[in-house]
């Protein structure tokens, strides 16, 4: 049952992260994502059979409670920015933000359905769904921008830290694209522990949030 939740949930957020980016794209003056199709809610669009499906199964029938996806990359033109540098990190950081704003939307959802559940017509087992629904929004959408921050190429934080380094040093961080996934599944793979401890400031949050929603 719980799969049957927080996949859904899961996908919605992916979606809307790689959404926010084809919307962040168009403002700066790129259309790329937006002629091919990306400008949409329409999961088809969006979803990668590895990172949509077969990560997150894996990852939920795992031990510990580190859930994680992606979507298919929005495709962009930076040389079409009005301004390259400050174009990239707005289109980065757009997806991120967007989850942020998902986990505030789901926590108002949660503080309302609390608020809400005495009364018959909200209660209930279709009001217990919708509230674990806005809990696990809370969760995966913390993760999802918490993991995107990390500076390791190509995931978005990587993008700010580029434009900080001299050139010379910033090509061969940008480089690092081709293997910097891989190390951090192989990360948690062998090293379970540190994936907690790095974890842990997203659990505070989310413990946080839930505890002042639920009240």
């Amino acid at each position: 049952m719980d799969l049957l939740l927080i996949v859904p949930v899961l996908l919605f957020s992916v979606v809307v992260h790689e959404v926010a980016h084809a919307w962040q794209a168009l403002r700066e003056g790129d259309a790329t994502a937006r002629d091919l199709g990306r400008l949409t809610l329409n999961p088809v669009r969006h979803l990668d059979p590895l990172g949509s499906f077969v990560v997150p199964l894996a990852l939920y029938l795992l031990p510990g409670d580190f859930l994680f996806g992606w979507a298919k990359p929005v495709p962009v033109n930076p040389r079409n920015y009005r301004n390259y540098r400050a174009g990239d990190v707005r289109v980065s950081l757009a997806g991120i933000v967007s989850n942020l704003g998902l986990a505030v939307v789901c926590a108002l959802a949660l503080a309302a359905l609390t608020a809400l559940q005495g009364i018959p017509q909200v209660g209930g087992s279709l009001g217990a769904i919708i509230v674990a629904m806005a809990t696990y929004g809370i969760f995966i959408n913390l993760i999802l921008a918490y993991f995107n921050l990390i500076p390791v190429p190509p995931l978005d934080g990587s993008h700010v830290l580029y434009h900080l380094l001299p050139p010379a040093a910033g090509a061969r961080y940008r480089a690092m694209g081709r293997y910097g996934v891989a190390v951090l599944f192989l990360t948690v793979a062998f090293f379970p522990g540190a994936l907690g401890a790095a974890l842990s400031p997203v659990s505070a949050a989310f413990s946080w949030i839930v505890g002042v929603a639920a009240r």
